[in-house]
């Protein structure tokens, strides 16, 4: 692991590093924030997934999460959103919503995308195991948010590592991509036509199809300009009420689909998770 920069913030230190992926067979950058800790003390973690895009430097930069994370002891990681790199294949076209910069946190099994694109791969063995080397942190204490396509990557591995993950929450994810421009794009583009395989990265069709966990945190503003066509929220509302989840989603009066929206309740999404990590 090579370190890029470090800087002290709020007693606590955040990193920005680069290492060697195994997944993706690239080199992969990543933020930590590690927070003020007893010498020996292990402490919970959050994963933060970004959305198309983006990289690690959008929350890193704008998330306004570190005063939070430092009063509840959590770490915080947020990895990038696709691998990158002069052998990593893009849309051709140049689209912003599929190729570099828009991974969606699946295995590729589609040509010339399977060679890097194994993004699932990457945030829930690669990166994981690479933290728990290199920072304090208590692997036992794991949960995960993320934003927009980030949001969808945090809601499926939350749903289908249950075991891994204490908890999980988004803001303005794509809850059903299989129904949604954005998701029919990249899940046909990364996975094939074959719809049945995407079900597994899918939130709504996971729980249609008995994916449980106790709750779920979900924060959409009402003047996001991609609500009703891409993201979706009213579905996941119905599949986890016939599913018995506990969803908390609230649609925020008058906040779009920017980092202010995201910053402005970012504390909150982290208190709710320091809650279930028992920090």
């Amino acid at each position: 692991m090579e370190t890029l920069s470090t800087n002290r913030a709020f007693g606590g230190v955040q990193g920005v590093y680069r290492h060697a992926s195994r997944a993706t067979g690239t080199d992969m950058t990543f933020s930590v924030y590690v927070p003020p800790h007893p010498e020996g003390a292990r402490l919970p973690v959050v994963w933060y997934l970004s959305g198309l895009t983006c990289t690690h430097a959008n929350v890193t930069d704008k998330g306004e999460y570190r005063r939070a994370c430092a009063e509840l002891g959590l770490i915080l990681v947020a990895p990038d959103t696709s691998p990158r790199g002069d052998s990593v294949a893009d849309d051709p076209a140049g689209a912003y919503d599929f190729g570099l910069g828009a991974g969606f946190y699946v295995d590729a099994t589609e040509a010339p995308f399977a060679d890097h694109y194994r993004m699932w791969s990457y945030v829930t063995q690669d990166l994981p195991a690479l933290v728990a080397t290199e920072f304090p942190a208590d692997m036992a204490r794991q949960s995960i948010m993320g934003h927009s396509m980030g949001g969808h990557g945090a809601l499926t591995i939350g749903l289908r590592h249950p075991e891994t993950y204490r908890a999980a929450s988004a803001f303005a994810p794509i809850a059903a991509p299989s129904q949604v421009p954005w998701g029919e794009k990249a899940l046909g583009g990364y996975l094939g036509a074959d719809r049945a395989a995407w079900r597994a990265h899918d939130a709504v069709a996971l729980i249609e199809d008995g994916a449980r966990v106790d709750a779920l945190l979900v924060d959409v503003g009402d003047a996001d300009p991609f609500l009703t066509e891409q993201l979706r929220p009213e579905l996941l509302g119905d599949a986890c009420g016939a599913a018995g989840i506990d969803l908390t989603l609230t649609l925020r009066p008058g906040y779009d689909h920017s980092y202010y929206f995201i910053a402005t309740f970012m504390a909150d999404h982290l208190r709710w998770h320091a809650a279930r990590l028992g920090a």
